[in-house]
């Protein structure tokens, strides 16, 4: 049970970290574009290595963790 656990906070932890689809208009009311506009046209998607690697960065941080002494027929102090 702890694995399913655990792999449902990776999938969830993958399926929040994908950028959203940036929703741009074409053009502006003057017909020039925006310093954003003029970004994300010529910008490709350098993002998703940081991305990726900020993911495993924080996955090693489960290994930080205390293991518990529980040996399950106590309850853990608090």
């Amino acid at each position: 049970m702890h694995h399913r656990r655990k792999a449902a906070i990776f999938v969830a932890a993958i399926i929040l970290g994908m950028p959203a689809a940036a929703q741009v208009a074409e053009r502006n009311v003057s017909g020039i574009p925006t310093e954003t506009q003029r970004r994300l046209a010529g910008s490709q998607d350098n993002e998703t290595p940081w991305n990726v690697l900020g993911l495993l960065g924080l996955l090693g941080l489960l290994g930080v963790r205390r293991p518990s002494d529980n040996d399950g027929y106590t309850d853990d102090p608090i």
